[in-house]
C-alpha cells in the first residue's frame, strides 16, 4: 500500500471519527483522545496529520463543498446559492447535521455564516444596494433565516424537502430584501 493511501485511510479514519463522535456527545465535549480511540490510530499519528480536534473538523469542512456555493444565476435572482446548498445538505446530511446542527461547534457555525454573509452582502451590492449600516443589518438578517431552517431542518425539528426549504426562505426574505433595496 502506497504512503498517500495510508495518510488519505488515516486521516479518513479520523474525520469519520470526529463526526460520529459530534452526532454522539457534541463536538465540545469531543476529545483528541475519543477521536484516537474511535479511529484506532496512535497519538503520535494522530498528531503527524493533525494538530488537534479543531483541525480535524476543518479537515472536514475543507472537504465540504456546501460551504463553497454556486454562483449566481444571473441578474434579478438572488440568493440562487440557496437550493443548490440545500439539495448538498441532503446529500451530505450525516456530515452536514454534525458541523451544523444542534450538535455542531461554534467555530463551524462561525464559518459557515461568515462564508454565507460574503455572497448574501455580494448579491445584495450586486442588486444595487449601497454598502451601509442598514446593507450589513438585512446581511444578518438573511443569513439568519438561511441558517435557522437549515439547523432545524438538519436537527429534525422540521421535515421538508430542499425545494421546499428553498421556498420558505425566499418567501420570508425576498419581500423584505426588495422593500430595503428599494429604499437604498
Amino acid at each position: 500500500m502506497s504512503e498517500d493511501r495510508r495518510v488519505r485511510r488515516t486521516r479518513r479514519a479520523a474525520q469519520e471519527a470526529l463526526v460520529a463522535l459530534i452526532l454522539e456527545k457534541g463536538y465540545d465535549a469531543v476529545t483528541v483522545t475519543d477521536i484516537i480511540d474511535r479511529a484506532d490510530i496512535g497519538r503520535s499519528t494522530f498528531y503527524a496529520h493533525f494538530t488537534d480536534k479543531q483541525d480535524v473538523l476543518f479537515s472536514n469542512i475543507d472537504e465540504l463543498d456546501f460551504l463553497r456555493p454556486a454562483p449566481p444565476a444571473g441578474p434579478g435572482r438572488l440568493f440562487a446559492f440557496s437550493l443548490p446548498m440545500f439539495e448538498h445538505a441532503l446529500e451530505q446530511r450525516r456530515l452536514v447535521r454534525a458541523l451544523l446542527g444542534r450538535r455542531g461547534g461554534g467555530p463551524i457555525m462561525a464559518r459557515a455564516e461568515q462564508v454565507l454573509s460574503a455572497v448574501v452582502r455580494d448579491e445584495l451590492v450586486a442588486a444595487g444596494g449601497r454598502p451601509s449600516p442598514s446593507l450589513d443589518l438585512l446581511v444578518i438578517c438573511v443569513v439568519g433565516a438561511f441558517m435557522a431552517l437549515l439547523r432545524a431542518w438538519l436537527d429534525g425539528d422540521i421535515t421538508a424537502t430542499p425545494a421546499d426549504l428553498d421556498a420558505a426562505f425566499r418567501d420570508a426574505t425576498l419581500p423584505a430584501v426588495h422593500a430595503a433595496l428599494g429604499r437604498t
